[in-house]
C-alpha cells in the first residue's frame, strides 16, 4: 500500500485541528450595520435588522450546508444530516429561552440576537467543513491515483 495512503488520518487530522482553529465571531453585512446604526434603539428596528441579517446568514447556512453534502462520503453524510438537525433543535430551544427570560422588551431583542449569531456561527462551521471534505477528497482521490500508478508494471521500453 502507498506511503500516501498512511498519511491520509494525519492530513485529516490537521485538517480538523485548523477547522477548531479558524472558529470565530461571526461576520455580518455591511447593511446589517447600517441598520442597527439607524435603529435610533428602538425596539422594533433593531429586531427588523436582525430579521433581515438572520435570512441572509440563513442562505448562507444553507449554501454551505448543501456545498459540505455535497463533498461528504456516506457515513459522514447522515452525521452531517444528524448534527444538523439537532443543532436546529438546539438553537431554537436555546434562542426560545432568551424570547422568555426576563418577560421584558429586551427578550425580543436577545432572542432575535440569539438566532443570527447562532446561525451565522454555524455558517461558518459548515464553510469550513466544506473546504475540510472537500480537500480531504482530494488528497484521497491524489493518493488513489498514485497508488495505482506505483502499482502498474513498468514498460519494457524504459
Amino acid at each position: 500500500m502507498s506511503s500516501s495512503l498512511y498519511r491520509l488520518p494525519l492530513a485529516l487530522f490537521a485538517s480538523l485541528l485548523a477547522l477548531q482553529a479558524q472558529a470565530k465571531d461571526p461576520q455580518y453585512s455591511a447593511a446589517y450595520s447600517r441598520c442597527m446604526d439607524n435603529s435610533g434603539g428602538v425596539t422594533s428596528s433593531m429586531v427588523q435588522c436582525s430579521g433581515a441579517e438572520f435570512d441572509r446568514q440563513d442562505a448562507r447556512l444553507n449554501l454551505n450546508y448543501k456545498a459540505a453534502m455535497g463533498n461528504l462520503q456516506e457515513p459522514q453524510k447522515t452525521l452531517l444530516r444528524d448534527a444538523q438537525r439537532a443543532w436546529i433543535k438546539y438553537r431554537d430551544s436555546n434562542c426560545d429561552l432568551y424570547a422568555r427570560l426576563t418577560g421584558g422588551t429586551i427578550d425580543r431583542i436577545n432572542s432575535s440576537s440569539c438566532m443570527l449569531e447562532a446561525t451565522a456561527q454555524r455558517a461558518d462551521e459548515l464553510d469550513n467543513i466544506y473546504s475540510v471534505a472537500k480537500e480531504q477528497g482530494e488528497n484521497i482521490a491524489a493518493a488513489l491515483a498514485e497508488s495505482r500508478k506505483a502499482s502498474e508494471p513498468e514498460s519494457a521500453d524504459e
